[in-house]
This record gives structure tokens, C-alpha cells and sequence, in this order.
């Protein structure tokens, strides 16, 4: 064995020591998280998927773009997150406002196009892996992954093994594919990633109870600013790609911050025949100022309209007009706070007949 790889192995080997002893040190941390008004600037995490991949503008944001809009992050003087932070002090009010990068999938382009990019600036990131398609034609290597997880700015997440619907499964197997990635990253790496995301942000409640007892974090796709009463399991991020990369758009977002809330109803955010549409209630902390001023717009029955909307005392319930159709729903309210605007989105999964 090299000098090289002995010297890679024990950076790993101590990566991995302070993320299992950060990880009990706060294995109680969820239980102690009680909600309460703060002024917490909160963490605004962006995801990408492939770059430099014209073929597809869903998924993909081009490299010179993503340059700039690097540059709009650091020309407005937010740094960015590191993970491990997290961790550390997820249940303590951010005093400044942060930008995490996750990168979704693991394809090739971003290795070939946005790694070198991101060592050289030392951006740190989260890369989630689908461990089912790791070596395929255009996906990343295991050899790929291990090069970047050697990396101190870079941490692993684990994305499922088949990358398929969750919510579309039958129980066992998605557990027997959430269980199967586990193994495949512990054979490669030597341990399960902490961090989770869902693929296509779906889940249910026994998906988010599953995944909550053998990771400590996990992201969805809708969006919002992460604050310390944002659910660890439910954690939003902004899609970015050619449709909504926009500079003007994202210079937007990245200068918005948390809208925090008590409680959001209904917890299940896997809708069936029988409970689309849902009830959906949010109550808001009494310091909340200017609430009243709250937007929300939703795309139940496919098309995307300002919700109709009351408030009781400090409770927002939203009268949807329709069903939801297409497989993933969605709701985003914004408040204007004299002039600091504030965001949270909700994503539901929808049952498929």
C-alpha cells in the first residue's frame, strides 16, 4: 500500500470518527428541539443534478452559469455550510445566514465538469448517491466516490439503492432497498452515510418514520430555508437547473430567509383517494410579525393559482380548490416582512391509480 493511500485511509478513517462521535453526542438532540420563535437567519441549501448535459434542462445547469452564480453568493457575502455543522449545532439559531450545496445522483458531469470547480474554490457539498447505479453509463465510480469522499469539504449521502418512487413500493421493499444501499455503502466505504434524501422528495409517514431511525438528516425537493424548527426529516432545498436558474430568479432566493412555524398539518405528506385534498393547517409563533401579509399559491387540479386562504388567530388554512393530479403537489408561501422576505414550501406525493 502506498504512502498515498495509507495517508487517504486514515483521513477517512478520522472523517468517520468525528461524524459517529458528533452523531452520539447528539442523538437526544430531537427530543430536547422545542419549538420556539427566533431570529434565525438559517441555512439555504441548493440542489443540482447534472452539468453541462444539454439533453436534459430539467436536471442540468450549465457550468458558466453555475460559476456566476457562485459569484452572486459571494459578492453578497454568505459563506458557505458545512455539514458537519449540522450536527453540531442544528437546534442553535444561525446568527448569519449560510448556503449548503447538494448535488443529486452522482452523474458523471459533475465529476467531470463541477468537481474541479468546487475543490478548487473548497465549496464543501453533500453528493447523494443511488448506490444501484454507480458505474453505469454516466454515473460516477466507486473509485470516483471514494476520491471525492477523501475529500474534507465533501460528504457522502446516501439516496437510495434503485433511486425508484418509495412511496409507489410495497413496505418490504422499500426497506429491503433502503437496507441494501446501507450494506453497499458500508462494504465501499466502510460506513452508512447520515445524511438521506428522498429520491424525487416523495415519501410517507412510514417512509420518513423508516428513514428517521437510520439517518439523522434527510432533505427533500420542496422548498424553504432550514431553521431550528424545521423537521430534520423534512428538510427543504431549492431545485436549480436551466428552467429555474434564472440569475435574476436565483439572486432572489438566495437572499430569502426562514419562515418559521409551530406546527404544519397534515404531517403525511402522501396523499391517497382518501385524504386528496388534504386539511392543511400551519400555525404560526405569535412574534411572527406582519403575517397577515402571506401569499400562498398550489397546483392542485395541475394548474398553479393563488390558494384561497384564512387565518385564524395566528392558523393559516388553505382551501384547495381541487385534487391534486400530477404525482407530486406542491404549496409555497412567501411573507413580505418589512422588506425581509420569507419562504416555506410543501411538497406532497401523490397516490398513482
Amino acid at each position: 500500500m502506498t504512502v498515498k493511500k495509507i495517508l487517504s485511509l486514515v483521513a477517512s478513517t478520522i472523517k468517520l470518527f468525528i461524524i459517529i462521535l458528533l452523531f452520539s453526542t447528539n442523538s437526544k438532540a430531537e427530543e430536547k428541539n422545542i419549538k420556539y420563535y427566533s431570529d434565525d437567519k438559517g441555512i439555504l441549501s441548493l440542489m443540482y443534478h447534472r452539468f453541462d448535459e444539454n439533453k436534459y434542462p430539467s436536471t442540468n445547469i450549465q457550468m458558466n452559469i453555475f460559476k456566476k452564480q457562485i459569484k452572486i453568493i459571494k459578492n453578497l457575502k454568505y459563506n458557505f455550510y458545512d455539514p458537519v455543522e449540522l450536527e453540531k449545532n442544528f437546534n442553535t439559531p444561525k446568527i448569519e445566514k449560510k448556503i449548503l450545496i447538494t448535488i443529486d445522483d452522482a452523474f458523471s458531469s459533475f465529476y467531470e465538469v463541477a468537481w474541479p470547480y468546487l475543490k478548487e474554490e473548497k465549496i464543501p457539498f453533500i453528493l447523494f448517491v443511488s448506490t444501484e447505479s454507480v458505474g453505469r453509463n454516466g454515473y460516477m465510480t466507486w473509485n470516483q466516490i471514494k476520491e471525492l469522499e477523501k475529500e474534507s469539504t465533501v460528504y457522502i449521502g446516501n439516496h437510495s439503492h434503485s433511486h425508484n418512487y418509495l412511496v409507489s413500493l410495497k413496505n418490504v421493499d422499500f426497506i429491503s432497498d433502503i437496507n441494501t444501499s446501507s450494506s453497499i455503502f458500508k462494504k465501499k466505504l466502510g460506513y452508512n452515510p447520515i445524511f438521506f434524501s428522498y429520491p424525487f422528495g416523495e415519501y410517507s409517514s412510514l417512509i420518513k418514520e423508516y428513514i428517521s431511525k437510520n439517518f439523522y438528516f434527510s432533505f427533500g425537493q420542496h422548498s424553504g430555508v432550514i431553521d431550528v424548527n424545521k423537521d430534520r426529516h423534512e428538510l427543504p432545498r431549492f431545485p436549480i437547473n436551466e428552467k429555474y436558474g434564472d440569475l435574476k430568479r436565483f439572486e432572489f432566493l438566495i437572499n430569502l430567509s426562514p419562515l418559521q412555524y409551530k406546527i404544519l398539518y397534515p404531517d403525511d405528506k402522501y396523499l391517497t383517494n382518501n385524504n386528496n385534498p388534504p386539511k392543511f393547517l400551519v400555525e404560526f409563533f405569535n412574534e411572527q410579525k406582519n403575517i397577515d401579509n402571506i401569499n400562498c399559491f398550489s397546483d392542485e387540479g395541475n394548474k398553479w393559482n393563488q390558494s384561497n386562504i384564512n387565518f385564524i388567530k395566528n392558523t393559516l388554512k388553505i382551501n384547495f380548490r381541487e385534487k391534486f393530479n400530477f404525482r407530486r403537489g406542491r404549496v409555497n408561501c412567501s411573507l413580505n416582512d418589512n422588506g425581509v422576505w420569507r419562504w416555506f414550501g410543501v411538497q406532497f406525493s401523490v397516490e398513482q391509480n
